[in-house]
């Protein structure tokens, strides 16, 4: 195990260096470069899974070193057999999926080919149903030649999953979170049947505001929205539909991009503004290194990749975000979350090399989206932004915001796994894939279909996860997870008003409480982790009602006399 440790983290600090070059400066020699670090990692992973794999029943193994080896047997997404030519033959299907995914394009009767971001464009500003269903359906036909490709790949992992001890890749999934892998899909349900009632209010509503704009006829005012209408290609989240379903403005609302512009801000000033949020809470300065080292601006003279990330490259101290940053408050917010994976990062670095990581996968993107539930009107006063905390009357609009990005993308977050890991058990072949995908998006999200689909249809392979092999549970739990957090860290800073008017800005106790949940990395189980920080080892989706409580008394009112529900 100790030399397992060494050469992986070894390995794994090359492949983050080589990667960072790769995304600051994108040519074809560092795309190879990148490819082949990837590979030579994987292929170390690969080798230490199945050594471990040989110690499945040893017994009175000391808690870590069998901990550790059930880390290095669930840490591969994608195992491959250990046959050298379907080991060559699954690598090869994956850069086959990942290549239809990213030269994906639709191309219109008159010549014009459109790639996806141009497609999101249309979905998200256009308000003509033909128009919309067109690009929904444009996007939606690049999937269908991944299917064979995509169940040959299933057979392979699971073929690969078998060899490792687990009875299928969806059991060697669930085996990551501490508990039985046949227990865990019965726990997300349980958090999904809290939260619920509050996504069926927002559906209702958006629902009547859809049909105000389409016609019932588009819109049926008693069943599923059609999935094109929601401003997402995949209608994961419904921001882009705001000003169709958002309460009035009241004058207690506030422009924060025009703030951030008025008072002068650049890349570097949002990036020190959201250093000193985590300095006010105890924690220690970034290193210099960082401000040396990061992306915080498009360079004119090269391509990057601009998706906000953060880094830790050495797992010490080299800890660096990449981003492009405008001035804006969407990158205002992206900063905080970012700057939270790396305090988590650094909170965890004297851990051994299998222990750096957040204690499940949920955890890492709640503790970023935790603290971007700070950034609030109270937060905003104490910088200086704005003069005053305006009153309540604009909370419903803010409230809104939040909800049509954050609780409409629950059940999605949710559905996407339900659907492999049944697919991955077999329930469901190839023929069967895409009447599975449509049902549960059903089920769980009151979308349909906006059409009758073609036989050959595999419409799961449209959204980039599922091609890309990334398992989607973990956004799920963050989404449920950064609420719970938030309420914690609220009523050990001594919070008695509304949580959704919060911020833990400047309170040190709630800084302490925090770090010491991140400071344990995954050398727990989870529910010690969480109970570190909240007292509570049970992840508890109550406090997303609380958060969201004013918005749900609204959307109870405006529902009256709807049929709700699909």
């Amino acid at each position: 195990m100790a030399q397992a440790e060494e050469q992986l983290a070894e390995r794994s600090q090359h492949n983050e260096r080589v990667q960072w070059v790769l995304a600051n400066f994108i040519t074809e020699d560092t795309e190879l470069l990148a490819a082949k670090a990837s590979a030579e990692l994987t292929a170390a992973q690969v080798a230490f899974a199945s050594q471990a794999a040989q110690f499945n029943d040893l017994e009175g193994l000391d808690y870590d070193t069998e901990r550790k080896l059930n880390l290095l047997r669930s840490s591969i997404v994608i195992p491959a057999p250990m046959d050298p030519e379907k080991t060559a033959e699954q690598s090869e299907i994956g850069a086959r999926l990942n290549g239809l995914y990213g030269r994906g394009t639709y191309c219109r009767e008159d010549g014009e080919c459109l790639a996806l971001g141009e497609l999101e464009d249309i979905m998200a500003t256009s308000r003509d149903a033909a128009e919309l269903l067109e690009a929904w359906d444009g996007w939606h036909s690049i999937s269908p030649p991944m299917k064979n490709l995509y169940a040959r790949q299933v057979e392979l992992a699971n073929e690969g999953a078998a060899e490792l001890g687990f009875d299928n890749l969806g059991t060697m999934w669930r085996s990551a979170y501490d508990m039985d892998p046949a227990e865990f899909p019965g726990l997300l349900d349980e958090m999904w049947e809290q939260v619920s009632p509050l996504y069926e209010a927002l559906h209702c509503h958006v629902r009547a505001r859809l049909g105000e704009v389409y016609g019932p006829d588009i819109v049926p005012q008693d069943g599923p929205i059609p999935a094109h209408l929601l401003g997402n290609m995949w209608a994961q989240g419904w921001e882009n539909i705001e000003e169709l379903v958002a309460p009035p403005k009241t004058d207690a609302a506030y422009d924060l991009t025009s703030i951030l512009v008025d008072k002068g801000y650049d890349a570097i000033s949002m990036v020190e503004t959201g250093e000193a949020f985590f300095s006010s809470l105890g924690f220690e300065e970034l290193p210099k290194t960082f401000w040396k080292r990061s992306l915080f601006t498009k360079p004119a003279d090269r391509d990057v990749v601009c998706h906000a990330s953060a880094w830790d490259i050495d797992e010490k101290d080299d800890l660096r975000i990449k981003m492009c940053i405008d001035v804006n408050a969407e990158d205002f917010k992206v900063i905080h979350h970012e700057l939270g994976h790396n305090y988590y990062q650094r909170a965890y670095k004297d851990q051994s090399f299998l222990y750096r990581g957040s204690a499940n996968d949920g955890f890492h993107e709640a503790v970023g989206d935790t603290l971007s539930l700070s950034i609030t009107p109270e937060y905003l006063a104490q910088l200086g932004l704005i003069t005053e905390v305006p009153d309540a009357s604009g909370d419903l609009g803010l409230l809104m915001t939040q909800a049509l990005e954050k609780i409409a993308f629950l059940p999605f977050g949710l559905l996407v796994d339900q659907w492999r890991w049944k697919v991955f058990a077999g329930e469901a072949g190839p023929e069967q894939y895409n009447d599975l995908w449509w049902q549960l998006r059903e089920q769980y999200q009151g979308v349909s279909a906006p059409n009758e689909r073609p036989a050959d249809a595999f419409d799961a392979g449209a959204k980039y996860h599922v091609p890309g092999n990334t398992p989607y549970t973990r956004y799920f739990l963050a989404h449920i997870l950064q609420f719970q957090f938030h309420r914690s860290l609220c009523e050990i800073a001594g919070n008695d008003g509304p949580i959704h008017r919060c911020t833990i800005y400047g309170n040190q106790e709630a800084g302490e409480r925090l770090n010491a949940m991140l400071e344990m990395g995954k050398s727990r189980p989870w529910p010690e982790a969480l109970e570190a920080l909240t007292g509570s080892p049970e992840m508890d989706a109550t406090a997303v009602l609380d958060y969201f409580a004013p918005l749900k008394a609204w959307l109870d009112e405006q529902n009256t006399g709807r049929q709700c529900g699909w």
